[in-house]
Parts: C-alpha cells; sequence; structure tokens
C-alpha cells in the first residue's frame, strides 16, 4: 500500500513541476512583453505620432475632393506640370486603391517607426520619412517622364515603395544593435541585392519562353551580387548561429520585432511586384514601384555608411 501510495505521490508532483515550468515560462514571456512594450512606449514620443499620422490624414483629404479635381491632379505624361508632379502622389481614384496604399502605408511605418526608436535610428527615419514625402514626388515624377506613354499616374505607392527599401536599413541596424553587435553597416548592400533579385523574380515571372528567364537570370544575378558582396566587405554569419537563434527566440516583444520586420521587408514586394500588373482598368507602375524602393534603400544607406547619423545623440 505505501509503495503505490507513494508511486501515486510521485506520478503527482511530475505533472505538477511540469506545470510550475510552463506556468514560470509563461510569467517571464509576459514580463519580457511588458518591458518590450514598456521600453518603446518610453521611446515613442508624441509629436512622432502626429507626425506618422500625416500622410494618411492628407490621403483621405484628398480623396474626399470631387473626382475631377482628383484627376486633374493626377500626373499626365504628355502634359506634365510641376504640381501635378508633386499631388499625384496623394491622389487615388478608388476606395480600393486608397485603402490598399493606407494598410501598406501602416505597416511599414508602423514596423519602420519601432525598429528605428528601438535602436537609437529616429534622425535617419525621419529624415528619410519627411525627404520622401516632400521630394521623392517630383523626383518619381520626373524619372517616370523617361518612359513617354499616352496614360496619368497617381498613387502613393511610390512613397510606400521608398518606405519598403529604408526598412532592410532599419532591420539591420536593429538586428545588430540588439543581437549580433560584431555586424558592420558595410554588409547592407548584399541585402539590397538579393531584395531586388527577389524584386526580379515576382515582376519577371519565369516561363517557357525566352523572355521569361529574364526574372529568374536577373534573381540569380542579385543573389550571387549579395554574396560577392558580403564576401568583399568581410560580413560573416554570427557564430554559433545556434546561440544568436536562442537569443532572438528568448527575447519576447524584440525577437518578435525582428521577425515582423524580416517578414515585411521580404513579403512586401510580393503586394509591390505582382506577377501580373494590371486590373481593374489600370496598371501598376512596376518602373516608379522599383525606383522608389532603390532610391529609398540608397540615400539612407549613404548618409549611414558615412557616418552622418550618430547613434548616441539619437537614444
Amino acid at each position: 500500500m505505501s509503495d503505490l501510495s507513494s508511486e501515486s505521490d510521485r506520478s503527482i508532483s511530475g505533472p505538477d513541476a511540469s506545470d510550475g515550468r510552463v506556468r514560470g515560462r509563461s510569467a517571464r514571456d509576459r514580463s519580457g512583453y511588458a518591458a518590450f512594450f514598456a521600453e518603446l512606449s518610453a521611446r515613442a514620443r508624441p509629436r512622432d505620432l502626429v507626425a506618422l499620422c500625416v500622410p494618411p490624414v492628407a490621403l483621405v483629404a484628398v480623396f474626399a475632393l470631387p473626382e475631377a479635381t482628383r484627376r486633374s491632379l493626377a500626373f499626365a505624361y504628355m502634359e506634365p506640370t510641376v504640381l501635378s508632379a508633386f499631388a499625384a502622389h496623394y491622389v487615388h481614384l478608388g476606395t480600393d486603391h486608397l485603402l490598399g496604399n493606407l494598410a501598406g502605408y501602416a505597416l511599414l511605418a508602423g514596423v519602420g517607426y519601432a525598429l528605428a526608436v528601438l535602436n537609437g535610428r529616429r534622425r535617419l527615419f525621419f529624415t528619410a520619412f519627411v525627404t520622401y514625402l516632400t521630394a521623392f514626388p517630383f523626383a518619381l515624377s520626373a524619372l517616370n517622364l523617361a518612359v513617354p506613354r499616352n496614360a496619368i499616374g497617381f498613387g502613393f505607392s511610390g512613397v510606400n515603395m521608398a518606405l519598403a527599401g529604408l526598412l532592410p536599413i532599419l532591420w539591420y541596424c536593429y538586428a545588430r544593435d540588439r543581437f549580433a553587435p560584431s555586424a558592420s553597416v558595410t554588409a547592407l548592400p548584399a541585402v539590397f541585392f538579393a531584395l531586388v533579385g527577389w524584386i526580379a523574380l515576382l515582376a519577371l515571372p519565369v516561363s517557357t519562353e525566352g523572355v521569361g528567364l529574364a526574372g529568374l537570370a536577373t534573381g540569380v544575378a542579385g543573389a550571387l551580387l549579395a554574396l560577392l558582396y558580403a564576401a568583399s566587405s568581410d560580413a560573416r554569419l554570427p557564430r554559433p548561429i545556434r546561440t544568436h537563434l536562442r537569443s532572438v527566440a528568448s527575447s519576447p516583444g524584440y525577437g518578435d520585432l525582428l521577425a515582423v520586420g524580416a517578414v515585411v521587408a521580404v513579403g512586401y514586394p510580393v503586394v509591390g511586384f505582382p506577377a501580373d500588373p494590371s486590373g481593374g482598368g489600370s496598371v501598376v507602375n512596376l518602373y516608379v514601384h522599383l525606383l522608389g524602393f532603390c532610391l529609398g534603400f540608397i540615400g539612407p544607406f549613404a548618409l549611414l555608411a558615412g557616418g552622418v547619423f550618430d547613434e548616441a545623440a539619437d537614444s
């Protein structure tokens, strides 16, 4: 009898101990998320959030204008004006188009801002942010004239793609500062080439025809350039990798943001570069999207690599 009782006691104590460990881990996770959100809340500034709300308010305000007025603000490639060169990027003619760009903006700006403030890159983020909103519309419209056609251009997606170009920089800086301090920003172009190759695969899908291999060829070229640049910049994978992965997984909130940033950086081009750009009576301007992405990356990277932004002053 006593042996059975003892065995029963052991069988009960095992699950209790296991349950205690599960509850302990869950409590630590909750504590970790609380610390993450507390730091994010402490670093976020009310004026930053007001600034982030300006583009959506402007887009909705412009959409409230009569359709005839909105059409007059669209950028006509055959009859371009300075006003339409800027205003066209804030014009939408359909609700779906507007909502899609608002959702894209919220995702890119929200994740980008969180990455920026948590690794002391607020000034970098807002310098790029203001440039994208004010100067990029003129630049993208002007570069659009290199492909003359009898059509009109409108929509915020070019600016969104600039934010998508900034996101890998913010993600890399966040990953380096939080999880891999030995990494160097000189390896960032490798990320750029890899993403451009990915974009090529999306925009130029593989087919059995010769022209259809352009996407595959460009994608492979992008991957090779990324590897070559990473090798030439002495970039090395962190060692041991498993330790770094455990560090990310054991950082509630911080590790999650790293994963979300990576998914958005890789996933958003799927939206920006559809395999079939035509639909709904309009055509997605893949050329402007690519320009926005490339320019959105190159400018901030040049400033970052040149040491223009001091991390300590931005904390």
